[in-house]
């Protein structure tokens, strides 16, 4: 498996066809997907490990496992993936982790990590999250990543109008 970025605690990898099992934990726990209001089946698990293996091959980035270097434990994802915005595509950075590893610094350190991977590797002027405007855990990471509020928009899943908060950093 292909390592993208490494922090202090962390390494962040391509997924493979055998994190599926993996995936599933976080992607099929009802509290940690409730910003895509339910829990993944095991089609939609497998649906979504699809688009990132495309996304590597098509983007040349997409959600990463990330794994914790002290033991290999498989904490969750994050990555950068290409989103539609305005007209046009922008690098947002994304993360899920599982429930038994909240609050412990992971997500923020993770996504600090493909904030600067897009701005230095990637080229990209801006980074984007996308976050449910009930999702203040996310929102507070990617507050002290240093983003902020710039946009609203509505997304549209499973038939629902989603109400999402746009946060926004700029290359320093």
């Amino acid at each position: 498996m292909k390592v993208v970025l490494e922090t202090p605690r962390l390494c962040l990898r391509e997924l493979a066809e055998g994190d599926f099992p993996l995936l599933c934990r976080s992607l099929q726990d009802a509290e940690v997907m409730v910003a895509y209001e339910h829990p993944f089946t095991d089609e939609e698990v497998r649906a979504w490990l699809q688009n990132q293996l495309r996304r590597y091959r098509e983007e040349g980035c997409g959600l990463w496992g990330a794994v914790r270097r002290e033991d290999g434990a498989f904490l969750g994802q994050c990555g950068i993936t290409m989103q539609p915005y305005r007209g046009g595509r922008v690098f947002e950075v994304g993360y899920i982790f599982e429930k038994a590893h909240w609050h412990r610094g992971y997500a923020t350190e993770a996504a600090a990590a493909c904030m600067r991977h897009a701005f230095d590797v990637l080229g990209a002027e801006s980074v984007y999250s996308f976050i449910r405007d009930n999702n203040i855990p996310s929102q507070r990471v990617a507050e002290r990543n240093g983003m902020a509020v710039c946009d609203t928009v509505v997304k549209h899943y499973y038939g629902m109008d989603m109400p999402h908060l746009v946060y926004r950093a700029e290359r320093q």
